[in-house]
C-alpha cells in the first residue's frame, strides 16, 4: 500500500509540472492572488515560526536532508540495481513533494508581473539616461561618503557589528514604505548561514531558504557588503524572486535607511551596477564617468573585490554555472546576468523620481 502512495506521489510530478507552466503564462493572476494573496500569510507563518531561533533552521534542514540522501544510497545502492520501479518511487516521490513545497512556499513569485509594470516603468533606457542617473549617485555617494570621513581619499569603515546589522537592516522597509505602502516586514527573520564558509567558496553572499522563508547572510563577507545583501534577501522574503528586482528593492531599502552607513552602502551598491554598464558599453565613458568619484568609495569597491579573488576556487564556476541554469528554469533567460538588469530599474525610477 505504502508503495502504491509512493508510485502516485511520483506520478503527480508530471500534472504539477504543467501546472506550475500554465500558471505561469498568467503572471497578474499569480501577483493577485499568490504572491499579494496567499503567500503574504505563508511568508509571515514562516518568519513567525522560525524568526525567533538565533540559528538557521533551514540550514540544519538542509544538513538533515544531505545526511539522510547519502544514507539512503548507502542502504539502497544493491536494490537500485534490482528494483528499478522502487527507486523511481521513492526518488522521485521525494522530487515532487519538494517541487509542490518550493512552488507553494515561495517559488511561485518567479512568475508574478515583472515590477517595472507594477510600477509603469520603462524596462528600456538610453546611454543618456544611464550616464545622467550614474552621476547624481556619484554625487550622493561622494556626499555621504565625505560625510562620514571628511577625507575623500579614506575608504568607509562600517562601526556596526554584522549582528547590529541584522537587528537594523528591516528599518529600512519602515523608510521604504513611504514609497511602497504594501511593503510591510513583520515580523523578521535575518539571520548569518550556518555555512558561510562554504557559501564563500561557492560564490554567494546570500540566499533565501524557499523550504523555511529564512533569509541567509554570508558571515564572512566585508561589513561593507553586508549592509545591502541582507536588504537584498528581505526583499527575496517579501516575494520579489527576480534577482535584479531583489537588488532594486534591497538598494532602495538601504538608501531609505536612516542610518547613514545604510544609505551610504545603498547608493554604492546602486552605483557599481550603473558603473558597470556603463563600461560594459563604453570604456572611455567609465573612465571619464569614475573620475569623479571619490577615491575612498573606490577603495570600498576595491575591498569587497580583493575579498572575492582570495575565495576563487575552481569549484565556484560550476556552482554558478548550477545556479545560473536554475535561475534560466525560472523565467530569468539570462541566469546569473539577471543581478545586473537591476540597472534599467534604477535608471527608469531614479529619473522618473
Amino acid at each position: 500500500m505504502l508503495k502504491d502512495k509512493k508510485t502516485i506521489i511520483a506520478l503527480l510530478l508530471i500534472p504539477q509540472y504543467f501546472l506550475v507552466k500554465l500558471l505561469g503564462n498568467y503572471p497578474g493572476f499569480v501577483e493577485t492572488f499568490y504572491s499579494n494573496g496567499l503567500y503574504v500569510y505563508i511568508s509571515k507563518m514562516f518568519r513567525f515560526c522560525l524568526g525567533w531561533l538565533p540559528f538557521s533552521f533551514g540550514d540544519l534542514f538542509y544538513a538533515a536532508g544531505l545526511i539522510y540522501i547519502f544514507r539512503w544510497f548507502y542502504k539502497n545502492w544493491k536494490r537500485i540495481k534490482t528494483d528499478t520501479k522502487q527507486w523511481f518511487a521513492d526518488v522521485f516521490s521525494a522530487v515532487s513533494i519538494l517541487y509542490f513545497a518550493f512552488h507553494l512556499f515561495w517559488g511561485f513569485n518567479y512568475y508574478r508581473l515583472p515590477l517595472y509594470k507594477s510600477l509603469d516603468l520603462n524596462p528600456e533606457y538610453s546611454t543618456e539616461q544611464l550616464v545622467k542617473v550614474t552621476e547624481q549617485l556619484i554625487l550622493k555617494a561622494n556626499a555621504l561618503h565625505f560625510e562620514i570621513t571628511k577625507n575623500d581619499s579614506m575608504k568607509v569603515d562600517v562601526p556596526l557589528t554584522k549582528s547590529e546589522i541584522l537587528k537594523l537592516a528591516p528599518d529600512g522597509y519602515l523608510g521604504l514604505k513611504q514609497v511602497f505602502p504594501d511593503l510591510e516586514y513583520s515580523p523578521r527573520s535575518v539571520k548569518k548561514s550556518l555555512f558561510s564558509y562554504p557559501l564563500t567558496y561557492m560564490g554567494f553572499s546570500g540566499y533565501l531558504n524557499p523550504l523555511t522563508n529564512e533569509a541567509q547572510v554570508d558571515g564572512l563577507i566585508p561589513t561593507f557588503k553586508f549592509a545591502t545583501t541582507t536588504t537584498h534577501e528581505i526583499a527575496h522574503q517579501l516575494g520579489f524572486a527576480a534577482e535584479n528586482e531583489a537588488n532594486f528593492i534591497g538598494c532602495l531599502a538601504a538608501i531609505n535607511h536612516e542610518n547613514i552607513y545604510f544609505r551610504y552602502c545603498g547608493y554604492t551598491f546602486g552605483l557599481r551596477y550603473c558603473l558597470n554598464e556603463i563600461y560594459r558599453r563604453d570604456q572611455d565613458l567609465y573612465k571619464k564617468t569614475v573620475e569623479n568619484l571619490n577615491i575612498g568609495v573606490l577603495k570600498n569597491y576595491e575591498e569587497v573585490r580583493l575579498f572575492w579573488e582570495a575565495h576563487q576556487n575552481p569549484a565556484e564556476p560550476f556552482f554558478k554555472s548550477f545556479y545560473s541554469g536554475f535561475l534560466k528554469a525560472n523565467k530569468q533567460t539570462k541566469g546569473m546576468e539577471s543581478y545586473s538588469y537591476v540597472v534599467a530599474l534604477l535608471v527608469n525610477y531614479f529619473e522618473e523620481k
